[in-house]
């Protein structure tokens, strides 16, 4: 399968509408999309005629794929009748496409797969100029089948590499993609349980909510606790139309064909109004930052700021259930900046939150994207800060593009997190120890002994200096003479 979709990216890396990985990533999305859509209504037609029961198709028989993109004959596409030249891409771009988008408008339940179908196409457009560019990747991706799961999970890591390609092609598809190396272990601390509930309000292309999701399933144990996993274990947002695709794309091929996403943008919820059950028991996210905010976002929240950190983290604050964890990655200015707007958020975190632990990453954790340093802050919903425990992840080697930060990187700091020990690179401070809300991190290991020495002594070495260089000038000169 892996040399399946090497052969669509280098198809679609010579078309004339394709530019970057984005871009394929964006189109290999939506086919794949449609391949999975027809495979999951053969399998459930299948099982409605097994069960005596009728089923009616998402997609009328003239948009179905076996119709016209891709009709079968003894099982494999009929060349002679399936659709070529000006003729596909037109029955693409001005029939398939907004036949699609207009699902959005038709249905009325928002957690339906039809109306999902609907907000997906709503934000895409086909990108790909030649139509023979069009009908290979057609062909090669039917040959792909998403009947079976473990066909699902092969192509689920396939999936997630290429996500991991458009964020290390840089530029702004990178904000869409967290290292899985830190998602791990993010999920691995914060340890969400069995009916616990699950958010992220930036969500980008899902790693978190897949991480989650994979941790909660081996604790199923009945049919209702996957019922609920699948239903309503997970909720998150996204309002950019890439991410919000990609994120539902990542979603369904790891099982969940029917995700709880919205198209929106979390900071347009005024944080006030949130009653208990807008709450939840987790939260993980990498909301975005160095952003701007307009006054008509910032009058959502008590504390006005234009940062859009600042912002989403009064979010969390407010989204997290009394006794919730969270696990929040923020930029290191949130830590050390004292101006007005950031000591009134931090105040906040350390006095409705216990805010217990704050690691620090190391540079180049999310480059070629960003080279920011970043830090992950640890609080629950029990009571006030008392304390702060910080950790340093430092690697053997510089972190590059192509040498990212690994699991293993991770690791230690995760064990010492789970076990609540203090290790050797990590220290404890109280908060009566903190000033003017400054988080930053700073290792007293690494403050090295400053010896003060004797004046008598600096004046004598300063002398023996002097002599040293007369001395060798003397010779220096005798020796020209």
């Amino acid at each position: 399968m892996q040399s399946h979709i090497n052969r669509i990216t280098d198809i679609l890396r010579r078309d004339d509408g394709i530019s970057g990985a984005m871009h394929y990533t964006e189109q290999i999305s939506w086919i794949l999309f449609l391949k999975f859509l027809d495979d999951y209504e053969q399998a459930q037609s299948l099982e409605a005629k097994l069960s005596g029961k009728s089923y009616t198709p998402l997609l009328d028989l003239p948009h179905q794929r076996d119709t016209r993109a891709a009709p079968k004959k003894n099982g494999k596409i009929d060349s002679m009748h399936a659709m070529t030249g000006d003729d596909l891409k037109e029955f693409v771009n001005r029939d398939l496409f907004p036949y699609l988008k207009s699902f959005r408008n038709e249905s009325t339940d928002y957690h339906s797969m039809k109306y999902k179908i609907g907000e997906i196409f709503h934000f895409l457009d086909n990108r790909i100029e030649s139509w023979h560019t069009l009908r290979e990747v057609i062909d090669i991706i039917d040959t792909l089948s998403f009947q079976k799961q473990s066909d699902l999970f092969e192509l689920s890591k396939i999936y997630e590499d290429l996500l991991q390609w458009m964020g290390n092609d840089g530029g702004n598809s990178g904000e869409y993609y967290t290292p899985r190396a830190i998602i791990h272990a993010m999920v691995q601390c914060v340890d969400p349980k069995i009916w616990e509930t699950v958010y992220d309000g930036a969500t980008g292309s899902c790693g978190f909510l897949i991480e989650a999701y994979d941790h909660l399933k081996q604790q199923t144990k009945t049919t209702e606790d996957l019922s609920w996993l699948n239903h309503d274990a997970l909720r998150w947002n996204e309002k950019t139309p890439i991410a919000y695709i990609m994120g539902v794309m990542n979603m369904i091929l790891h099982g969940i064909e029917n995700p709880n996403i919205n198209k929106k943008n979390t900071l347009t919820d005024d944080i006030r109004g949130f009653e208990e059950k807008d709450r939840f028991n987790i939260i993980l996210a990498n909301p975005p930052f160095w952003g701007k905010e307009k006054e008509q976002i910032q009058a959502n929240f008590p504390i006005k700021t234009n940062a859009t950190e600042m912002l989403f983290l009064q979010h969390f604050i407010k989204k997290l259930k009394a006794g919730g964890r969270a696990a929040i990655i923020v930029p290191e200015g949130v830590l050390f900046n004292t101006s007005r707007g950031f000591q009134d958020v931090k105040k906040l975190l350390l006095e409705d939150c216990n805010l217990h632990s704050i690691v620090s990453l190391p540079a180049g954790v999310f480059l070629p994207y960003s080279g920011v340093k970043t830090n992950i802050i640890f609080f629950d919903k029990t009571k006030a800060t008392e304390e702060i425990r910080y950790y340093e992840v430092e690697p053997w080697r510089k972190l590059t593009k192509n040498k990212p930060i690994t699991t293993q990187d991770m690791q230690g700091m995760v064990d010492a997190y789970r076990s609540k020990k203090i290790w050797e690179q990590s220290w404890t401070v109280s908060i009566n120890d903190i000033k003017d809300y400054d988080l930053s991190a700073k290792n007293p290991a690494k403050n090295k002994e400053i010896k003060h020495r004797n004046p008598q002594e600096i004046l004598k070495d300063i002398e023996w200096g002097q002599e040293e260089i007369t001395s060798t000038f003397s010779a220096l000169k005798k020796s020209l003479s």
